[in-house]
């Protein structure tokens, strides 16, 4: 995992049935599995490739039975996640785990934005970061979306936690401004106002694959669900948003072959 301040650096899923979850991605994604072989938890590492991009790991119990649904984290690296996670909190944010350690790999919290849009702080052990892929590469993430309460006033908490800026505006019409965000002057995601039919804000992963046509396929015959027909973006890109079979919301992004 790098560590450049501000950066997604990994993406995880905490799944209600971690097992069929894996099967699912490999077969719509192309991820391989590896067991991380953590003493105290179960965590699989997803990798495109040879490069670990992400993993997967059982929602626990009491996070069940405390209402919590399946949901898939960004961790965004910082110099110091437990001065982070306190400004996160005077910001409105909550914390739903503190800064905790997990040994070998690094500091983590769990916390939401002030719409409650979660997503986890990281700091990992070395600062070392790797060559980033090619753009498009299959098995990455290629696009970071959130769905918010008010795009406006999200945007100024991130801006003001990690310094994005904003970058190109799209007009959507009646879905209002799609606003791109950059990191480090590059676009790497966007922010809207999300639509009634989303029940709470949240943060959706666009991974890569090499067909969108046939990813969307793939997605119907593991028993997920397509939220709208695959359709172009600006860019020349395709993309559709997906629900993996225990309710995790995603989304794909690859050219129409």
């Amino acid at each position: 995992m790098a560590s450049s301040n501000g950066n997604f650096v990994w993406y995880d899923l905490m799944s209600t049935d971690a097992k069929a979850a894996e099967a699912f991605y490999r077969g719509v994604v192309g991820w391989r599995m590896q067991d991380a072989g953590m003493p105290d938890r179960s965590y699989t590492i997803l990798s495109a490739g040879e490069t670990a991009v992400g993993g997967l790991m059982p929602l626990p119990p009491e996070a069940c039975d405390a209402g919590a649904k399946p949901v898939w984290s960004g961790y965004v690296a910082v110099d110091d996640v437990d001065a982070f996670a306190a400004r996160v909190k005077q910001a409105g944010g909550a914390i739903h785990h503190p800064p905790d350690d997990i040994p070998g790999v690094g500091r983590f919290a769990f916390v939401a934005d002030p719409q409650g849009a979660t997503f986890v702080l990281f700091k990992g052990m070395s600062d070392a970061q790797p060559q980033p892929p090619a753009p498009g590469t299959p098995g990455h993430t290629g696009w970071r979306e959130l769905q918010a309460a008010d795009w406006e006033s999200a945007f100024a908490f991130y801006s003001s936690l990690f310094g994005w800026t904003k970058a190109d505006a799209v007009d959507m019409g009646p879905m209002g401004i799609y606003q791109l965000f950059a990191i480090d002057g590059v676009p790497k995601g966007g922010m809207m106002t999300k639509t009634k039919d989303v029940p709470a804000p949240l943060w959706v992963y666009y991974f890569n694959v090499d067909d969108i046509e046939a990813a969307a396929a793939r997605v119907k015959n593991g028993g997920g669900q397509l939220l709208h027909d695959p359709h172009e973006v600006p860019g020349g890109s395709w993309i559709v948003n997906c629900s993996d079979p225990q309710g995790a919301a995603f989304a794909l992004l690859g050219p129409h072959r």
